[in-house]
């Protein structure tokens, strides 16, 4: 059994990539403030799969990709410009070692205030939180591996989870093996349901959740879904997926799964959205 890399139809070397001109905007000014908690929970979201990023600066805000090197998951997150108190660019793009960053934000106390600002005349950046100032040297972004965009898939299913329900699965499968599988299928009243399941050597583990007392949603055009998938990387990307969110799950059967959800809440309006795509796990006959 193998995890299939997301290539070819899906992601890859060869895939195509934003445009070079895109890519290679010169930053005339960038200077924003925000809430530490709030930048944390945007940076941590790539925590898992790279130890280095590109972070796109637009007039509207920030956004990054980034897969991970064996080329089984990747993850997409924008940052609307209205989550900071002040927020000025001009449009460009930066590239940095992103633990780096996460530790120089764990320094701040949730309530306070991060100002990241470019110099522009030593191409590096300045971390203020309250007392602290940091600066970080930058890295060349073109030294870091292009990220590939999040393919166009037209999977059968699509079902919305609770956060916390899906968390539930993921542990109890982590009791018995280090794979899951997700499928639909119909409990014995004939209704519509999304399964959690893992198979150990000894013990198995099934959670199902039913259309009528579990989904907050469920679209299925008939071919239904099954895909068995690394609970190792499932859990990485779980870690930081808050508690109180909705994930939209799209499926096939051997196809990789994409995972969406909402977060960042500021005045009751979701500032930030968050796509990752997952390979499967193949068995080899």
């Amino acid at each position: 059994m193998s995890t299939t890399p997301l290539d070819g139809a899906t992601f890859g070397p060869d895939t195509t990539v934003a445009s070079d001109e895109d890519l290679t905007q010169t930053i005339e000014g960038f200077q924003a403030t925000a809430e530490v908690s709030l930048l944390q929970d945007y940076f941590d979201q790539f925590d898992a799969l790279v130890d280095e990023m590109r972070l796109h600066i637009t007039e509207d805000g920030l956004w990054a990709s980034a897969v991970d090197p064996a080329n089984v998951a990747i993850i997409v997150e924008d940052l609307d410009e209205s989550a900071f108190d002040r927020y000025m660019a001009s449009g460009g793009m930066i590239g940095f070692n992103l633990g780096r960053v996460i530790d120089i934000l764990s320094m701040g106390d949730k309530g306070e205030l991060a100002t990241l600002e470019l110099d522009l005349e030593t191409r590096k950046l300045h971390i203020q939180i309250e007392e602290l100032s940091y600066t970080l040297a930058l890295i060349d972004p073109e030294s870091i591996r292009k990220e590939p965009d999040i393919p166009q898939m037209d999977l059968p299913v699509t079902a919305v989870v609770e956060a916390s329900d899906f968390d539930r699965g993921l542990t109890a499968a982590d009791m018995v093996d280090n794979h899951l599988t997700l499928r639909t299928g119909t409990t014995d009243d004939g209704v519509d349901a999304l399964y959690l399941e893992a198979e150990g050597d000894t013990d198995d583990v099934d959670l199902e959740l039913t259309v009528d007392e579990d989904l907050v949603a469920f679209e299925d055009d008939g071919e239904g879904g099954n895909s068995l998938f690394s609970l190792d990387y499932l859990k990485d990307i779980n870690k930081v997926i808050p508690g109180d969110v909705e994930i939209t799950i799209e499926l096939g059967s051997e196809f990789p799964v994409k995972l969406h959800y909402d977060h960042n809440e500021v005045d009751g309006d979701a500032k930030s959205g968050v796509t990752v795509m997952l390979a499967p796990r193949i068995s080899k006959e």
